[in-house]
């Protein structure tokens, strides 16, 4: 089977033998994909000029040849004009790789989530704060998989969310009012409910409450499983003396 220029991303790469690496690719068509770049890191003279092309982040028009699970690369070139992400965004960048590395089987294409992901992976290289934009993308993902929020309405009555209510937050069930006012990790008063539900995370406090609720949710899909960029995100919090991210 033969793919020709089909878009893409670099989730992760690593070494293979002395001069190739094997690619974790996005596809918008395919989904994700593993493949052999043989001579990339230094060999074939025409293979060796994809090694700036085959970076996370860049998006990329990218040929294979395959049989059986694993393909072989046979071209690749830039998809539109590149643009570098920024130093400070990088673990960002990364957080996003490492969930659709987790939570995506190989040869499953969703066209939906590639294209939240581009756009998600644009927005951290333009803006100056990414916080809004990985909230974003962690609502809309989690809605595309099939675990979205019920943010609207009390689970156990039906009756809508009322901003000045308190509401205990069970990620299997939904929002539940609780006269106990007492905090607790999923704790949510009913109009920050409401505002994640419209996705305002430009607010600083909606977007640090949607962290707490959008990480037990995805912690569900997940089944437990660490996220490695998660462990560097905290250490750079605490470096900068616990400021939110």
């Amino acid at each position: 089977m033969r793919t020709h220029l089909e878009s893409a991303y670099v989730l992760h790469h690593r070494p293979y033998r002395d001069t190739s690496r094997i690619l974790e690719l996005f596809t918008r068509g395919h989904g994700r994909i593993s493949l052999f770049a043989r001579g990339a890191r230094g060999g074939r003279r025409s293979a060796t000029s994809w090694a700036s092309m085959l970076q996370p982040f860049n998006r990329l028009l990218v040929s294979w040849s395959a049989r059986g699970d694993a393909g072989q690369l046979t071209g690749v070139e830039f998809d539109g004009p590149i643009r570098v992400m920024p130093p400070a965004r990088l673990v960002s960048g990364f957080y996003l790789n490492e969930l659709l590395l987790k939570l995506f089987a190989r040869h499953d294409p969703h066209a939906d989530v590639f294209d939240l992901y581009a756009t998600t992976i644009e927005a951290l290289k333009e803006s100056a704060n990414p916080l809004p934009h990985l909230r974003l993308f962690e609502k809309r993902l989690l809605e595309m998989l099939g675990y979205g929020l019920a943010l609207e309405r009390d689970c156990k009555s039906g009756a809508p969310i009322e901003a000045d209510a308190t509401y205990h937050y069970r990620v299997e069930q939904g929002a539940m009012r609780t006269l106990d006012v007492a905090e607790g990790t999923m704790i949510f008063a009913g109009s920050t409910l409401l505002a994640i539900a419209r996705e305002d995370f430009e607010d600083a406090f909606i977007c640090a409450e949607a962290r707490r609720l959008f990480r037990a949710a995805l912690d569900r899909v997940l089944e437990g499983e660490d996220l490695r960029t998660r462990d560097v995100m905290l250490a750079l919090r605490r470096q900068r003396g616990g400021s939110k991210s």
